[in-house]
Parts: structure tokens; C-alpha cells; sequence
């Protein structure tokens, strides 16, 4: 007799992604802010598009204890054959010959294995975690699992002078270190721009009066 129903086959991961999904077992929220690791990460692309265009560079940085810690920074050249000359005229990464350029699938197993369960934070966070997401979906993996957080979202806050004023100018990460003065170095760099998110971030921070015994609850709501 035929049978109708079929099993459904469970998809065998790399060890890299359970050993990586295994970090989310539990989740506390209620952890003070002067504990919890961030990762201020960035990605250079050949382009905006998602379907189309693909990461060639990842830069990051963790801030833990309000200190960034710059011996353990991040940073890794994808092997591309996608070229956009527009875009390479920005960051000149299919130009220069000096970046030792790996495999998407090693640059994931390294990036999620620095990363763990950290909050992820971005400048226009939402881009660059589609970017990475379309590079998991690429290689066959499920979506980032870490809860994420915005610096221009943050940062929009910090203007806001009450909740009857709309402020829906979007604010580039060079406006924001121009008004946070962050001297701008190492720009259109994934590394150089996630030092900077990181040392924006914490200026953010101590403009919204966040204090390190501030749970990450109230962050993530704010």
C-alpha cells in the first residue's frame, strides 16, 4: 500500500552552524549592559542589491564593558567574482591584489564562531544582515540568529525632542561622527566603519543616559 506521508527529512547543518545555533539555547534578557557582548560589525559589497550583489569584505569589532577591544577585531576579503566598478571605486577591494581573499563558506565558519550569541550592532543594521542572511542562504544555512541593534536608529533617538516631533531624516554614519566628533578614519573599510559604529555606538549610549547596570531589555526596547 502507498503510503501518502512522507517523512520529513531533517537537513543535516555543518558543524560550524550547530555548534554556532547551540549558543541560543537560553537567553537572558535582564543581563546588565557592563556583560553583554556586542559585535559592531560592517560589510563592504559589490552593491546594494540583495539578489544580485555580494559581500567582499567583513569588518567587526566586540565592545564589552563599554570598552572596545581592539586585540580581537575582525576582519575578512571574500573570494568574488561579482565586479561592479561603481562600487569598487568606493572601497577598492577587487583592485588590490594585497587582501588574502577567502571562501564564503570558511568567512561564515569564522564570522559566526567570533560572534556566537552577541548582539549584533550596525549602522543601517538592517542591509548588512539581509547581506550576510543572502551569503547563509547562499551556502545552504538558516538566517543570523542574534538579536541585532541599529546606531542610526539609535542615534535618531538622541534627536528626538518629544514624541509629537517626527524625525525621519536619515542620518549617514558620517553625519553621525561629524556630531559625535569621532575623527573619520579608515573609511568605506568594513573594518574602518565598524570602529567607528563601535565608538559611535558608545557615544549613543551615553547619550541616552544608558548606564552600565542598564539591562539589555531596556536597549532593545528603546
Amino acid at each position: 500500500m502507498r503510503s501518502w506521508f512522507k517523512k520529513k527529512t531533517k537537513i543535516k547543518y555543518p558543524k560550524f552552524w550547530n555548534t554556532y545555533k547551540s549558543y541560543f539555547e537560553k537567553e537572558e534578557l535582564n543581563i546588565p549592559l557592563k556583560d553583554v557582548t556586542f559585535v559592531v560589525f560592517d560589510t563592504e559589497t559589490t552593491g546594494f542589491n540583495y539578489a544580485n550583489d555580494r559581500v567582499l569584505s567583513i569588518g567587526a569589532v566586540k565592545v564589552i564593558g563599554n570598552i572596545i577591544d581592539v586585540k580581537t577585531s575582525f576582519e575578512v576579503y571574500l573570494d568574488q567574482t561579482a565586479f561592479n566598478p561603481e562600487t569598487v571605486e568606493i572601497h577598492g577591494i577587487m583592485k588590490n591584489t594585497k587582501f588574502e581573499k577567502i571562501q564564503e563558506t570558511k568567512a561564515l565558519r569564522e564570522f559566526l564562531a567570533y560572534t556566537k550569541d552577541a548582539v549584533i550592532v550596525a549602522h543601517h543594521v538592517y542591509f548588512d544582515i539581509t547581506m550576510m542572511n543572502k551569503v547563509l542562504e547562499r551556502n545552504g544555512l538558516p538566517p543570523l540568529l542574534n538579536r541585532t541593534l541599529d546606531t542610526g536608529y539609535l542615534f535618531k533617538k538622541t534627536k528626538a525632542i518629544n514624541t509629537l516631533l517626527k524625525n525621519d531624516r536619515g542620518y549617514s554614519l558620517d553625519d553621525v561622527c561629524k556630531e559625535l566628533n569621532i575623527p573619520i578614519k579608515d573609511r568605506h573599510t568594513a573594518a574602518g566603519d565598524a570602529m567607528l559604529t563601535a565608538q559611535a555606538f558608545l557615544k549613543i549610549l551615553a547619550r541616552l543616559k544608558f548606564k552600565p547596570e542598564s539591562t539589555l531589555k531596556s536597549l532593545i526596547r528603546k
